[in-house]
Parts: structure tokens; C-alpha cells; sequence
């Protein structure tokens, strides 16, 4: 069980990789009327949040820039942002690290007891792999939005 949830991670990430590849960098910050976000930001906020879950459920010192935080975590906006954030290329190279360290995890470091358990907001996470599981359904989720927006920009152009 444990090896077809890495298996699926890989999956994912390397799905992820494949849509932001094919995405032009200038269609990146383009914030269409109905969002409060981007492209840019939907990337990086996925960069961020997997860095967080692999920090919290696998003892991995975080492996982001430390400005990641000011730019993509919850409650961000690009409306909001005084410096300038991370190119496409940037971005693609964290995505590609992430799935690296993925791919190395072992199956039994998913069954891991995370001791006292990681509450994030309403969620209670037990197990390491609980927690990769959600930053898959996640994932899964500003994928879509990120597909939601091109099709938004591109419509208007």
C-alpha cells in the first residue's frame, strides 16, 4: 500500500511538472478578475506546502528559500508582494527537487507515528503518510486551478 502511495506521488508531481513546463512564462502573473491569485502563486504555493508536509512527516530540514513563506503560504497574494518572486525556472527546478526526495522516500517511512500529531487547522494528520496523502489531494486541487486560470486568461486574449 504504502509503495502505490509513493508510486502515485511521483505520479502527481511529475504530472504537475509536465502542465507548468507547458505553461508560458508570461501567461504566469496574469490575475484574471474572479481569482486572488496566479499561476506563479498556485505553483508555488504547492512548492511551499509540500516542503512543509515533508518537513513535518519526514524530518527533512526544508529545502526552500526562506522568502517561499512571504510569497506562497496561506493567506498570500501576489496583489501583496514587494519583492519580486521565483522564475518559471526556478520554480520548475524546486518541483523537480521535491519529486526527487519523493521518489527516494521508503514505504515504511509512510507507516511513521508522528508524535503528537500534526494539527493544521480542523485536520488531525497521525501518520507521515496521512500527511503525503493530503499534500497529494492538494496538489491535485491548485493543479486544477491553475488549468481553471489558463483557461480564464486565454478565453480574454
Amino acid at each position: 500500500m504504502s509503495e502505490m502511495m509513493i508510486k502515485t506521488a511521483q505520479t502527481v508531481r511529475q504530472l504537475v511538472l509536465q502542465q507548468v513546463q507547458a505553461i508560458p512564462e508570461e501567461l504566469f502573473d496574469i490575475q484574471p478578475d474572479a481569482y486572488n491569485n496566479t499561476v506563479r502563486w498556485n505553483v508555488g504555493h504547492m512548492i511551499y506546502w509540500m516542503d512543509v508536509y515533508m518537513s513535518l512527516g519526514f524530518s527533512r530540514q526544508s529545502a526552500i528559500p526562506a522568502a517561499y513563506a512571504s510569497f506562497f503560504k496561506s493567506g498570500t497574494a501576489p496583489a501583496d508582494w514587494t519583492d519580486t518572486p521565483p522564475s518559471k525556472e526556478e520554480l520548475i527546478q524546486q518541483l523537480s527537487d521535491q519529486l526527487s526526495f519523493i521518489s527516494e522516500l521508503a514505504p515504511d517511512s509512510l507507516k511513521a507515528t508522528l508524535t503528537p500529531p500534526i494539527q493544521l487547522g480542523p485536520l488531525t494528520f497521525n501518520r507521515a503518510g496521512e500527511l503525503l496523502n493530503f499534500g497529494l489531494v492538494h496538489e491535485g486541487m491548485h493543479l486544477a486551478t491553475c488549468g481553471c486560470l489558463l483557461k480564464v486568461i486565454q478565453n480574454k486574449q
